[in-house]
């Protein structure tokens, strides 16, 4: 264990030194790492051993992660580009898959793969790493409209393709029927259902929160309160069933993590507003007293006393969303490492043709969905414009992340293309993190000075 312990740390201070040395995006360099470490060692320590253990690491760690990422979420820009946000995670997800359907007979002409098949195996590929992209944008400065656009859609991306895998895809593939009524009723139900459950346990969350403070246990309860809210909606059945309703309905624990994180983050993001409004009133009396001949020690007193209270619940707020960043770098320099054991490079070498013609497949939808919702947003004004530049930095933002091997081992084990599926899924997700980090930072690069002004245009 602390061989692990040291390789696990020791991978993630080279990664994080790469990144603030050379600029190298730290999922990158965590995947090299890892995979050096892992070879270099002679395959040693285990992590997981297998893809059912390494789908249970990462359910384990996804919510820290969903936490870390939702707390660069403001309430204000989802109200600001909720339609945008909306188009880019849902339509755009539910248009890939049609898409998908069409081309899926030139892309596995061999394998005859049914509705159901493709639709789980897309669907897989379509869920997208936020973790990634808001590692590379932080390297940058980009307009915030743009890295609001990118990390949004990286965030509800997954909730939507998950949805879209389980209740279509999954249930398809179990003999259920797709119709159009139950898509739509499903999808309503999980929807509004996972985003009540998590509006719920983040106002439980507030209140407990309220109740400290202590900067360790506030962080305790929003950890409490995003992986409660994913809890409670992946078996949001049992809640049901106590009740006697003998459901099987099973809600997204992403979508209700993000809302759950959503909700206590507004909250304290507007308490830090209210506590700078606070200081600023609070200097201004200072000023006032001190203008005056018989300046009152009491009220100074209890002026200062406020403001250093202020600062020390403002300081504790910045300082737990500092602690949940550094977990789920934890979280995510794991997660690359059990990777590294998961993938079997010979089973990549065999299906390195179908890999290949997914992943261009996949880029080419993305691309073609990107440049649909260009030109939909020039169309209107209620969307923030995209232009030659911003399209290029929507289409390989689409990194893909460890969700996809989650999906993996919700197929039955009696399908006869779960192999080949399982080659592709990795390798999609290989050659996304390398080529999509490489062309990200190479095309921000190239384009900088326009980003830096667009920026300061954004903030006139």
């Amino acid at each position: 264990m602390i061989a692990t312990l040291l390789m696990i740390t020791g991978i993630l201070f080279i990664a994080l030194q790469l990144q603030d040395k050379l600029g190298i995006p730290s999922p990158l360099g965590l995947i090299v790492l890892s995979f050096t470490a892992h070879y270099a060692f002679q395959q040693a320590p285990v992590l997981t051993g297998d893809a059912e253990h390494f789908a249970t690491l990462v359910i384990f760690l996804l919510p820290v992660l969903l936490i870390s990422d939702s707390l660069e979420v403001r309430i204000a820009d989802l109200r600001e580009h909720g339609l945008s946000l909306f188009m880019l995670a849902v339509v755009a997800v539910a248009l890939s898959v049609v898409m998908a359907l069409l081309v899926s007979d030139w892309l596995f002409a061999s394998y005859a793969l049914t509705f159901d098949a493709i639709i789980v195996l897309f669907a897989m590929v379509l869920a997208t790493d936020p973790v990634s992209v808001v590692s590379i944008f932080s390297r940058f400065e980009l307009p915030h409209r743009l890295k609001i656009l990118a990390e949004g859609e990286s965030l509800f991306n997954d909730a939507t393709a998950l949805i879209i895998f389980v209740f279509i895809g999954i249930f398809a593939m179990n003999g259920g029927q797709v119709t159009a009524a139950y898509v739509a009723e499903i999808s309503a139900a999980v929807i509004f259902g996972s985003v009540a459950v998590g509006v719920v346990i983040g106002l439980i969350g507030l209140f407990a929160m309220k109740t400290t403070d202590n900067r360790i246990a506030e962080m305790m309860v929003l950890i409490i309160t995003g992986y409660g809210a994913f809890e409670l909606a992946e078996h949001f059945y049992s809640l049901l069933n106590l009740f006697g309703s003998h459901s099987h309905l099973h809600l997204s624990g992403i979508l209700a993590c993000i809302c759950a994180t959503i909700t206590v983050h507004h909250v304290m993001t507007r308490a830090i507003e209210e506590e700078n409004t606070q200081i600023h009133l609070d200097e201004a009396t200072l000023r006032l007293e001190a203008d005056h001949r018989n300046t009152s020690s009491g009220v100074i007193n209890n002026v200062l006393q406020r403001i250093k209270a202020t600062l020390a619940e403002r300081d504790r707020h910045l300082r737990n969303q500092e602690d949940i960043q550094l977990l789920s770098m934890v979280a995510n320099t794991i997660l690359f490492v059990a990777m590294a054991e998961m993938i079997d490079l010979q089973l990549l070498w065999q299906y390195r043709v179908e890999i290949l013609a997914m992943f261009i497949a996949t880029t080419a939808i993305r691309a073609v969905m990107m440049a649909l919702f260009a030109w939909l947003t020039n169309k209107t004004d209620r969307m923030t414009n995209i232009n030659p530049r911003w399209w290029g930095v929507l289409t390989f933002a689409g990194i893909k992340g460890g969700l996809s091997i989650v999906m993996l081992t919700m197929i039955p084990a009696t399908f006869v293309h779960l192999e080949m599926f399982k080659a592709v899924v990795i390798g999609v997700i290989l050659l996304s993190t390398f080529l999509y980090s490489a062309v990200l930072i190479v095309l921000i690069g190239l384009n900088k000075a326009q980003f830096i002004a667009e920026k300061n245009a954004e903030q006139h």
